[in-house]
């Protein structure tokens, strides 16, 4: 369902010019595809959807290209590298200690990652709090920070 619908936003933004998420649920809805905004703003998010400057001053989506995508994930690891001082694995959870203000930079560079097994952050000033799936997907990502740090 998830990858259907992704499918058509894609051909949606491939055929019209679509300058907001009301106009690309309209038009999902059209097609026969219900959606909500705070869906549609996941996908638009997974997909790495971008908006584009049109030839007469309006915007559109467009899907980024594979050099973006690789630029913007470098930045977000170098991002996280120099945000974070300590980290620590309970269970599930990780726990992530930053300079202090920056726990908001580290968890929307983790949210851009794609980082398989995680659930969601939640940032205060100087903590990070990291839901994963499980131990396993816990364990597995202390790894990768290790390796990111």
């Amino acid at each position: 369902m998830k990858s259907a619908r992704q499918e058509k936003i894609l051909e949606i933004i491939a055929s019209k010019d679509v300058e907001t998420q009301s106009q690309l649920i309209d038009e999902l809805s059209a097609r026969g595809v219900k959606s909500t905004q705070a869906t549609l703003s996941r996908d638009i998010k997974e997909l790495r959807l971008v908006k584009e400057l049109t030839s007469d001053g309006k915007y559109r989506y467009v899907a980024a290209s594979r050099d973006e995508y690789t630029d913007f994930d470098l930045r977000l690891k170098k991002i996280f590298r120099e945000c974070v001082t300590t980290y620590a694995t309970a269970q599930n959870l990780i726990v992530i200690k930053t300079l202090p203000g920056l726990a908001p930079a580290a968890c929307a560079a983790l949210d851009g990652m794609d980082i398989d097994g995680l659930v969601g952050t939640l940032a205060g000033d100087d903590t990070a709090f990291l839901a994963m799936r499980d131990v396993n997907a816990a364990d597995a990502f202390e790894k990768e920070i290790e390796k990111l740090l």
